[in-house]
Parts: structure tokens; C-alpha cells; sequence
């Protein structure tokens, strides 16, 4: 007895010292402050045109839009469709490219299809631009961030960011900023290189729209989903956008799809 007590001692307190090992080895690191995260997020975001650019030079691919309108009772009115390829001049062994034609050529199949009976509305599937939503201090001020967890996309480790419209009012100037004060998401961070990864938006109360896009806008969702390439090149996969409201006195319903496929390096 006075062999075994000791042995039996000696053998839990091993098994104790590597639970606590294998729960230090477990335990993921702590979240980040939310305004680091967000400071390393604005300073990578001043590199995405230089990023963009890269990629359309490097990489083939095609490009589908699709925006369908559908009435109060679902019936779809309208669907414009455009197609469009994106095709990179690769500089050769002989010298570098004649000016010119360096920039990558996009090669544009716009077409329009389907039931086209009703062609009033307002409702444009590019109803905003990219530069409308310029990831700056004074967007950022319009929300409440924080971090809430960590997920794996696309095998690369992410932040997961939640934000909310801010309590303090802001002005409204123009469209854009009837949307904006009243949305409401989550985005995802790159953790890696802080790069925007995903993203889902939603209104959080309906909007009054006078004389722009339409009389009013009671639903409203987008998102979209971005990879990267080898060569650390982001680029957006796919966006989608949904919208319900009225034009007038008329309801509407408007789906938009972006999409790009066919993703493959230049040689």
C-alpha cells in the first residue's frame, strides 16, 4: 500500500498537468479591441483600388450581373442580364507590352430578357457606387462595432465584426445617408492581412424616399464574399442585393446578383 499511494499520487498529478496543458493548447487567443481591428481594416482598405487593379491584370474571369423586378403579387416584370469578360494582356519575353494595352480588355454582352411590361421604375440594379460607401473615419462614426468571435472561410481564420447604427443621430445629406443611418450587419476580417471577407447588411427600419429611387424602401438586404488568390490578390466572388418597396403606388421587388466565375491566372 505504502508503493501503490504514491504511484497513484504521482500518476493524478500528472494527468493534471497535461489537462492544464491541453487547455492552454486549446484555448484560442483573445479577441482583439475593435478599434485596432477597425484601424488596420481603414489601412488596408487604401490599398484596394492598387489591389483590384492587380488582379483584373493578372487574372481572366467573367462577369455576370443580373437584376430582376418582380410585382406585388411576385410575377417577375422585368430581368436585365450583362455579361462581361475580363481579358489581361500578359507582357512577353520580347519586351514589354505596345502602350496602351496594358490595362486588362473587358469584353461587354449586355442584354436584356424576359417579360419586359413594365419599364418605369426608378430601381436600378447600380443604384449605388462603389465610391458612395468609401470606407472612412466618417462612415465609421456611424456605427457601434464590436468583436464577437473568430470562424474559418475558405481555410484562413476570421474576425467576426458586428455593427450597429450608432445612438448619436447623423445628418442626412442625400440618399446614401438614409441607408446608411439605419443599417445594421456583420462583416467578417481577414485576421491575417485585415482584408474585408464578407460581409451581410440589413436595414433595421424603414426608409422614406422622396423624389430618388423609390417612395419607400421597407426591406432591403446585401452581402457579399471575396478570396484570394495565391498571390495574396482579393477579389469579390459574388454580391446579391434585395429589395422591397413602393415607386409611387406601386410595389416592387428588386433582386440583383453579381457573380464572377471562371477565375483563372493569366499565361
Amino acid at each position: 500500500m505504502k508503493v501503490i499511494w504514491p504511484t497513484i499520487v504521482s500518476g493524478a498529478v500528472l494527468l493534471a498537468g497535461l489537462s492544464a496543458l491541453r487547455a492552454q493548447v486549446a484555448a484560442p487567443p483573445p479577441l482583439p479591441r475593435v478599434d485596432d481591428v477597425l484601424k488596420r481594416v481603414m489601412d488596408r482598405a487604401k490599398a484596394e483600388d492598387e489591389h483590384e487593379h492587380e488582379f483584373k491584370t493578372h487574372y481572366h474571369f467573367i462577369r455576370t450581373k443580373v437584376t430582376e423586378f418582380r410585382n406585388a403579387k411576385g410575377e417577375l416584370k422585368k430581368r436585365e442580364a450583362k455579361r462581361s469578360e475580363n481579358r489581361p494582356v500578359v507582357a512577353t519575353t520580347a519586351g514589354p507590352p505596345p502602350p496602351g494595352v496594358a490595362e486588362p480588355k473587358t469584353h461587354d454582352d449586355a442584354g436584356t430578357n424576359g417579360p419586359v411590361t413594365d419599364t418605369r421604375s426608378n430601381v436600378r440594379g447600380k443604384a449605388f457606387e462603389r465610391n458612395d460607401f468609401l470606407l472612412n473615419g466618417d462612415l465609421l462614426k456611424r456605427f457601434d462595432f464590436s468583436v464577437t468571435g473568430r470562424e474559418i472561410l475558405n481555410g484562413r481564420p476570421t474576425l467576426i465584426v458586428d455593427f450597429l447604427p450608432a445612438k448619436k443621430p447623423w445628418p442626412v445629406r442625400n440618399l446614401k445617408d438614409r441607408f446608411i443611418n439605419k443599417a445594421a450587419g456583420r462583416v467578417w476580417v481577414d485576421e491575417g492581412e485585415y482584408a474585408l471577407v464578407k460581409a451581410d447588411l440589413r436595414l433595421t427600419e424603414r426608409v422614406n424616399v422622396v423624389g430618388g429611387l423609390v417612395g419607400a424602401v421597407w426591406k432591403f438586404t446585401c452581402g457579399f464574399l471575396r478570396e484570394r488568390t495565391p498571390e495574396g490578390f482579393w477579389f469579390t466572388r459574388g454580391a446579391d442585393w434585395h429589395l422591397e418597396g413602393r415607386e409611387v403606388f406601386i410595389r416592387r421587388t428588386v433582386d440583383y446578383h453579381e457573380e464572377r466565375t471562371g477565375v483563372r491566372k493569366a499565361v
